[in-house]
């Protein structure tokens, strides 16, 4: 055993002799007859924490997986957090569940562990969206929400999404009183997992129903779409919980030709038909592209498992389907609303928009032009919704988004919302489609009047706890050896958003960054180009998120400046070294 730490052994023994399931004490048992020691570490070597997604992890026994206990330890810790911060009240929460491997045995067991600590639980009894989750929230004026999901990660990952009473993921302080409490659980023996009947209450298509509704009342240009309504849509949940609701959606707006990738409608968590569920790799868009051909679509549009993001692809002048990546739609979506928001009269100054620090400035550009207030938050879009709360009553959120494909448009809920995005893609297709142009054209437009933003994303993915420590060291270095210039341009800026200081390299001032405390680096360099780094809160990754611009000088040189564009970045991913 000497190959083991102890102090994982010791956390291994306490699972084999504690009161967990025969099962879960045999899988660890062959485990360690097998000598497994690095995964058994993988498993043991912490708690699964919070992070800018929740709880999420890969399936199995341990600690630092997902399973029952885990599940049931963070429900039990929510349940005293609720308690705690609501005495006296009838506490009430909602869950749902997406379409992945067990999803519905672990929200049955979130809802077991709440009703047995005498809460009320609001129960999807099948599968739905992310987003009707928080608005179910709202609707319900409960104090917290719990989805199960692990978004667009691979099959063998599993997740917790907890929300507080205003429909968001849980923001400073209340994330970590969560986490303090769920620490707490000392033993599986303080998990309450006998359920009461009495307190699980089921809901489905009046909840469906009431959320479409009030989706269909958002729309801005009904009457393009009366005149466009046989646009051909491709529609592919990839095998996740959009088909409940996407179509019906689309249909409510308006939309009378959309057409369903049949191999992928199934809601499957070993999702047959891709290598990874996720609608920002072209691979997951592969069946919907061709089918997209096949009837000569004017729009494809992809969703997660939890439906909360959503990937498109649309033809470029040479009639050929392109996929936009996150930053290109949230930009379009911003420049639609604003543009229909402004022709309708509806702009009155109390308007607002939001955007993620790593998402592209244009949407700031497009926001001043229009004369519209703009924020930037950090990663994550339980800081979006944190701002809409507070903006609440006082300021109207039009839409707002992140560059990893989710956005939101009205203040239905407080999460990214692929139900909602695809019927606005949608109906800003048939917008332009009215006008006798097309989504890449305006794109083009776009990029011709306000500047040529081009982004990338590079992830570097780093397993397990020599993973996490070499992540840690690649910030450090980068922190404390920021690079003097990139792609040929001097850095001038230096964003450190953990230390929430930026300094100004021209000068060596700096000056305090108005946000809460997070692992993220930005260089800003003197030509307008913006480069982040910046480890994901849920998978084992460090993310280059890198931002370049130039002057499109015409519809016509977009193919030569894209090719700029693009060398510009690559010469500065060789810079950092990646």
């Amino acid at each position: 055993m000497q190959d083991l730490d102890p102090s994982i052994l010791q956390k291994v023994n306490t699972w084999l002799q504690g009161n967990y399931d025969a099962d879960v004490k045999q899988e660890i048992q062959t485990l360690l007859d097998q000598k497994a020691y690095t995964e058994l570490t993988d498993s043991f070597y912490r708690d699964l924490e919070f992070g800018t997604g929740g709880l999420r992890g890969t399936m199995g026994p341990g600690s630092n997986r997902i399973n029952k206990y885990t599940i049931g330890a963070a429900t039990q810790g929510l349940a005293n957090y609720l308690k705690k911060t609501y005495p006296g009240e009838k506490v009430k929460v909602a869950i749902a569940h997406d379409s992945r491997n067990n999803a519905d045995l672990f929200s049955n067991i979130t809802a077991e562990v709440f009703s047995a600590n005498d809460i009320h639980v609001y129960f999807f009894k099948a599968l739905r969206p992310t987003p009707e989750l928080s608005f179910a929230v709202r609707h319900f004026s409960c104090k917290s929400g719990v989805m199960l999901t692990a978004s667009h990660n691979p099959k063998e990952y599993n997740g917790y999404k907890a929300y507080g009473a205003d429909g968001g993921q849980f923001v400073a302080p209340h994330d970590k009183a969560v986490m303090d409490e769920v620490a707490k659980i000392a033993s599986v023996d303080d998990i309450k997992f006998n359920r009461v009947d009495a307190n699980i209450e089921e809901i489905g298509e009046e909840i469906d129903n009431l959320y479409l509704d009030k989706i269909t009342e958002l729309s801005v240009s009904p009457e393009a779409i009366q005149r466009q309504k046989d646009l051909k849509i491709v529609y592919s949940p990839i095998h996740g919980t959009g088909i409940t609701l996407v179509p019906q959606a689309l249909m409510r707006f308006g939309f009378e030709n959309v057409i369903l990738v049949d191999e992928q409608t199934t809601p499957d968590g070993n999702f047959p038909t891709v290598v990874y569920p996720n609608p920002e790799e072209k691979e997951a868009l592969t069946l919907a592209l061709k089918k997209a051909q096949e009837v000569d679509a004017d729009l494809v549009l992809a969703t997660d498992p939890d439906a909360d993001r959503v990937g498109i692809a649309v033809k470029n002048t040479d009639n050929e389907f392109i996929l936009l990546n996150g930053n290109q739609t949230g930009c379009m979506l911003i420049n639609y609303l604003l543009s229909a928001w402004e022709e309708k009269g509806k702009l009155t100054g109390k308007e607002y928009i939001v955007k993620t620090i790593v998402t592209s400035n244009l949407i700031e550009e497009i926001a001043k032009a229009k004369n519209v207030t703009y924020y930037n938050t950090l990663t994550g879009f339980k800081y979006i919704g944190e701002l809409m709360t507070k903006f609440e009553g006082k300021q109207t959120f039009i839409g707002g988004g992140e560059e990893s494909y989710g956005y939101l448009i009205g203040e239905l809920v407080r999460d990214k919302d692929a139900v909602v995005s695809s019927a606005f893609i949608a109906e800003m297709t048939a917008y332009y489609k009215d006008k006798g142009s097309s989504l890449f054209e305006a794109l083009l437009d776009t990029y011709v009047q306000y500047g040529f933003y081009k982004e990338k994303l590079i992830s570097i993915t780093k397993k397990g706890k020599t993973g996490a420590e070499e992540i840690k060291a690649m910030m450090e270095k980068f922190r404390n050896n920021p690079p003097a210039t990139l792609g040929g341009s001097k850095v001038i800026a230096l964003k450190d958003y953990e230390n929430r200081i930026e300094t100004d390299l021209n000068t060596n001032t700096t000056s305090a960054i108005e946000l809460p405390t997070s692992d993220v680096l930005q260089f800003i360099t003197a030509d307008g180009s913006i480069i982040s780094a910046r480890p994901s809160g849920t998978e084992p990754k460090i993310k280059f998120y890198c931002s370049v611009n130039g002057k499109l000088a015409s519809k016509e040189a977009y193919a030569e400046t894209d090719k700029q564009l693009e060398a510009k970045i690559d010469a500065i991913m060789q810079d950092l070294g990646v």
